[in-house]
Order: C-alpha cells, then structure tokens, then sequence
C-alpha cells in the first residue's frame, strides 16, 4: 500500500472537543478532508451545528454536533455513548478544550486557579479517560491531547502561571497514559502548538500589542497558522503513526529554542 493510501482515515470516528473554532475547527476539518467521520464537541452548541454542517458540506463524511462540558464527568460519558449511539465506534479522540487567564499570580484567586486547571488538565483526563475505556474494548485507538509550547518555556511578557502548569501536566499525562495503555494498543501523543493566529486571536484589541511582541521575539517573525497543525493532526490519527505514542509534537516556528 502507498503512504497516501495508508494515511487515509476513511472509515474512522473522530471526536474533537472544542471542535466549533480555531484550532479545534481546522483539525475536524483536515481529519474529514482525509475521510473520517467526526463529531463536534462544544460548550458553545450553536457554533457547533455551523461547523459540523460546514464540515459535511464540505466533505463526503458524516458529522455531529453535541455540547458538551468536559469538566463534567457525565457530559464526557454522556457525550462518548451518543457518539458511540451514532457512529458505532471512537477511533481517535482529540481531547483539545482548553482556556487561559492572563493574571498575575499574586492577584489569581483560587477560583481561577481551579478554573484553568479544571478545563486544561482534568478536562484532558476525563475526555481521554473514557476514550480510552471505549478504545481498549475496541482493541485500539489513538487519542491527541493539545498541550502547549507553554508546557515547555514561561511566555512573556503575559503572566499566565495556571495556563502553564495546567499544559506542563497536559505533556506529563499523555506520557503517562501512553504507557499504561502501550499494551492494550491505545496510543496517546500530544500536541504543542506555539502562537497561533487563529481568528479570535487576531481580532482581539487586548492581545494586539501582545501578537506585536511575540512576532519580534520569534525566528520566523510571525504566528503560525490553524493549517499549519493539520499534517501532524491527521499523521497521530492514522495508521502510518503505530509506533508513535508517548511524543510530544512541539509546532512553534522554534519559539522554544530561543
């Protein structure tokens, strides 16, 4: 078989949590541009059913919409048997939802703290965790968590203390997992994008100055694309990555190296 053909996921169910915009958007989107059905997991149900049906549209697969709150273990369980209900079957998970608070630590409540934490790391290990029962009864899968290149530097000059720590544990979980379930054939690998430039980014007053100062200090002079993940996205999906698991995809125009 041809490395294209290998790298099809036609046939396969895919799930993407906070799949309605940005990056959890473009990366449904690659993975049913290479065949895959995919469900749409969103807080926000409304920009959901926009991208589920654009997606659709779009592409000869089947798609759907369901909100979802992965802090919440019942939403996560709930979630996973309606999409089982539709589509028979997780072939891969994205566990991608996430936030950042930009505040300072002296003045971060506990609250807020909590809040980060909840959504970043313990949303990530809910979502996998019941990914990860139903693919271990399949007999495989492949799930993607999104960390950050954040996981690995401390960005300025936003002070972001909760966002970092919470993707740190994001890398150290996937690994983690990856190990535990190398021998029931479930893989586990993250994703560490830098700047993105997706469209709530870009449009933001507040982050402006911000976007200026991150481009200066980077090798490449500017932010990355949504597209830009999409390759690494639809290779970790598939079946040409069997012996990937456990990695850290670091994708940031080497921020990190300077």
């Amino acid at each position: 078989m041809k490395i294209l053909e290998k790298m099809s996921l036609r046939g396969k169910k895919i799930f993407v949590t906070g799949g309605a915009r940005g990056i959890g958007k473009s990366i449904a989107s690659a993975v049913a541009e290479a065949g895959a059905d995919v469900a749409i997991i969103d807080i926000d149900i409304e920009e959901a059913l926009k991208t589920a049906d654009e997606i659709c549209k779009e592409n000869d697969v089947k798609t759907m919409a369901l909100k979802a709150d992965v802090t919440n273990p019942d939403d996560v369980n709930n979630m996973v048997e309606a999409i089982l209900a539709k589509f028979g079957r997780i072939d891969v998970a994205f566990c991608n939802a996430g936030i950042c608070m930009n505040i300072p630590a002296e003045e971060m409540t506990y609250d807020q703290w909590k809040k980060v934490m909840d959504v970043n790391l313990n949303g990530v290990f809910l979502t996998a965790q019941a990914a990860g029962k139903v693919m271990i009864k399949q007999g495989g899968g492949s799930i993607i968590n999104t960390a950050s290149m954040s996981a690995h530097i401390v960005n300025v000059p936003q002070p972001q203390c909760s966002y970092n720590a919470s993707k740190a544990g994001v890398v150290q979980l996937t690994k983690s997992l990856a190990v535990e379930w190398a021998l029931k054939n479930v893989r586990v690998n993250s994703i560490s994008p830098g700047y993105i430039g997706t469209e709530l980014t870009l449009n933001s007053p507040s982050l402006k100055p911000l976007i200026e100062q991150w481009n200066q200090m980077a090798p490449l002079k500017r932010m990355g694309r949504p597209d830009e993940l999409q390759a690494i996205a639809v290779y970790l999906a598939g079946d040409t990555s069997a012996f990937t698991t456990g990695a850290d995809f670091v994708i940031d125009g080497a921020f990190t190296c300077i």
